[in-house]
Order: structure tokens, then C-alpha cells, then sequence
């Protein structure tokens, strides 16, 4: 019989970025879009900030991290990354959420850009006004 390797899936949202996560006990592999995760940001903090859940809990080594990241930018996308590994995470063990709560890797960021409103150049910006 074949041995059954668990799957832990997730998925992340921050601005327009939607990272979807499978999460499998390894050796610490990660690969975002089919790239290593060094090759895929174009800085390093980005890789930083996307893996800094699994750094929370202690387990880098521990998990190979698959992902399919569609959307957004470099920040977006680090941020969908972060918060979807922590959903995975708490698939796999429900008690590490006392460790990353508090972290604040569970909370979904809600900030995303403000809609263009009629009658102006942008969402806040106004026409020139001219007194005479």
C-alpha cells in the first residue's frame, strides 16, 4: 500500500493577490508558480515576510510548501503567501494557534485601493477648482 503523505491546503488574500497553498511534511522546500521561493521575489524581504509564519511556529524545516500565486504585486503577493501558510498550518494542528494569533499572521489585511469616483481624476484627487 502506498503511504499517504498528508495534504494541508490554504489560501491567502491581501489586495488583489490570491496565493492558494498546499502545505506537505518535507524538508523545507518552497516553490511559489514553479519557482524556488529566492528566484520568484525580487527581494529578499518579500521571501522574508511569506514564509515568516512557519519561522512563528518553529517549522521551516519541517514543511515543503507548494504555491500558486496569481495577481497583485511583489507585497501582495508575499502578504496572500504569509496568511495562507497560516491557514495551512492550522489544518495541520489546530494548537498552534495560540502562537500565531497573537503573531497576527490569522488576520486578513483589508486595505486595498479605493475606487476611481465619477466626476474626479481619481479617488480622492479633484479638478483644479478656479474661483474666476
Amino acid at each position: 500500500m502506498a503511504e499517504e503523505n498528508s495534504v494541508y491546503l490554504g489560501t491567502g488574500r491581501r489586495k488583489t493577490a490570491v496565493a492558494r497553498i498546499r502545505l506537505t511534511e518535507g524538508s523545507g522546500q518552497v516553490v511559489i508558480n514553479g519557482k524556488s521561493v529566492d528566484d520568484f521575489f525580487s527581494h529578499e524581504n518579500f521571501s522574508r515576510a511569506a514564509l515568516l509564519p512557519l519561522v512563528t511556529v518553529e517549522a521551516k524545516e519541517k514543511f515543503d510548501v507548494k504555491a500558486t500565486v496569481q495577481g497583485g504585486g511583489d507585497s501582495g503577493q508575499a502578504g496572500a503567501l504569509a496568511l495562507g501558510i497560516a491557514r495551512a498550518l492550522l489544518k495541520f494542528d489546530v494548537e498552534l494557534r495560540a502562537s500565531l494569533k497573537p503573531a497576527g499572521h490569522l488576520t486578513r489585511d483589508p486595505r486595498m485601493k479605493e475606487r476611481k469616483k465619477a466626476g474626479q481624476p481619481g479617488a480622492r484627487k479633484k479638478f483644479q477648482f478656479s474661483k474666476r
